[in-house]
């Protein structure tokens, strides 16, 4: 994890709720396959705190053998493609034109200043949503109003209901909060394909003097 967060974290880690849910991922890390390994949990902490211009916030991560490393949404280099970030390309395709990617690692949004949360950052293998409700929520919550309090200008795209639910803790004031449908299968042309999010973004970046991402 980069510098910049290591005060918010250490003041998180000493907090009963994350002493609680040390326990329980010790305990499921011994006896059970969980993703993402131990030593990528915290990977979307490792862009720095103070060039973050884009908080993206997915669900909980990929729930299948080799395809979950810490960042929403994004796969390891020859990695085959969920269908969600499939959908997520599709739409930057049809809005700015970019040729789809060739692989679905999105470290190089990661160095723009994209930070990839997940609502929950473990998962069980095989088992969607089998981390929900240990408290992973709450820490996503602090993560989110830490931003929120600590930054401005901040895009934050909320895609699918779990998302859609930090609205509340977002200074929409200071920051530009965008909503749409989860890009999955299931819900993507109900809202999320046509939704305008990445150029709406860096529209954004630009009227604050703030470099676009290159999606």
């Amino acid at each position: 994890m980069h510098e910049s967060w290591r005060p918010f974290l250490q003041a998180e880690f000493q907090q009963d709720y994350f002493r609680e849910l040390s326990e329980f991922l010790r305990v499921e890390y011994a006896h059970k396959t969980i993703f993402p390994p131990k030593n990528q949990v915290f990977s979307a902490f490792a862009t720095d705190f103070n060039a973050i211009k884009v908080v993206i916030i997915g669900q909980d991560p990929y729930h299948e053998p080799g395809q979950a490393h810490g960042l929403a949404f994004s796969v390891r280099p020859g990695v085959k493609m969920p269908p969600s970030l499939q959908n997520i390309f599709k739409e930057i395709n049809a809005e700015l034109g970019t040729p789809l990617p060739t692989d679905g690692y999105l470290g190089r949004w990661a160095r723009q200043g994209v930070l990839l949360l997940n609502n929950t950052l473990t998962v069980e293998a095989h088992k969607a949503g089998s981390h929900r409700g240990h408290s992973w929520e709450v820490f996503t919550t602090h993560t989110i109003e830490h931003l929120s309090a600590q930054r401005e200008h901040l895009v934050f795209m909320l895609w699918g209901r779990d998302a859609r639910s930090k609205k509340t803790l977002i200074d929409q004031d200071k920051h530009l909060i965008l909503e749409a449908a989860h890009p999955s299968p299931l819900s993507a042309y109900h809202g999320f394909f046509g939704c305008g999010h990445f150029t709406a973004c860096n529209d954004y970046l630009r009227s604050h003097g703030l470099t676009p991402i290159d999606w």
